[in-house]
């Protein structure tokens, strides 16, 4: 089935390789390998612009291991990412693509402020997973690893459906034991989307910032933050403007959810 559902964040990568070129970015930062499909990509470019991979994952896949370690310009963390951050400096451009839950992407984005302003780094964060069924609803790999006041109620074997706040019990989008989703979608504190526009919030009461935001909603949607003072932002928001927000590729990624599903049902044997 993995085969049927294009997934992956490497199926922006012309946009995101376009705005690492107008950014002139080096040294990279990803969050999230799994098969390494998106870091060979960074990877790459990296060594075109004599810079280096920094990919952080506690749990690739073997491939991925492979692959890593035969390259000279590419540094695997094996740590989780909120543990990883602060010890990367002079990063160009960061890729979240790791546990699409509130808790860790606020705090992935805070780690990285924090990093950028100590380095005099323009912020540049390209985070994949902002649409549904991630952007407002909480996904856990490792549940135990959330504290438990930012942790919702949630369930390893239920799946979530468009337009349904609460789960199917062995019906829809699911992780079948391999991670978990709150149980309700919406509300505060809940998915990638709210730990942006929570983030976005709180930084913009700093009158001397404006950040800019856009989203492409398509492959679970992909969202691109980054400074408006950098001296690349006009280029990068010239870049992905036509895709922000698009509703043609809403309509296609509502689509293409529609038929996976439909498809899951006769896996699942609920259509004759």
């Amino acid at each position: 089935m993995a085969e049927l559902l294009i997934h992956s964040m490497s199926e922006f990568s012309d946009i995101i390789l376009a705005v690492l070129e107008q950014t002139k970015a080096q040294r990279i930062a990803e969050i999230g390998a799994e098969y390494g499909g998106m870091s060979s990509l960074l990877a790459d470019h990296a060594r075109d612009q004599g810079g280096h991979l920094f990919s952080i994952d506690p749990a690739p896949k073997p491939e991925f291991l492979r692959w890593a370690a035969k390259q000279a310009h590419v540094t695997h963390i094996a740590k989780p990412s909120l543990a990883a951050l602060p010890d990367l400096a002079d990063i160009d451009a960061w890729l979240i693509d790791g546990d699409h839950n509130w808790y860790t992407v606020y705090h992935e984005l805070k780690a990285i402020d924090a990093a950028c302003t100590r380095d005099a780094k323009p912020m540049l964060a390209i985070l994949h997973d902002v649409g549904w069924p991630s952007g407002r609803r909480d996904m856990y790999y490792a549940p135990e690893s959330i504290p438990e006041a930012f942790r919702h109620d949630y369930c390893m074997d239920s799946g979530a459906m468009p337009g349904r706040s609460d789960l199917y019990p062995g019906r829809g989008f699911r992780g079948m034991g391999s991670f978990g989703w709150a149980k309700h979608e919406g509300g505060p504190r809940n998915g990638v989307q709210c730990a942006v526009e929570d983030f976005v919030s709180e930084a913009s009461q700093d009158e001397t910032r404006q950040l800019a935001y856009a989203e492409i909603p398509a492959v679970f949607g992909l969202g691109l933050l980054f400074d408006m003072d950098a001296p690349w932002a006009p280029a990068v928001a010239e870049l992905v403007l036509p895709y922000h927000n698009n509703r043609l590729l809403a309509s296609l990624e509502q689509n293409r959810l529609a038929n996976y599903l439909r498809v899951l049902d006769w896996q699942d044997g609920h259509v004759r």
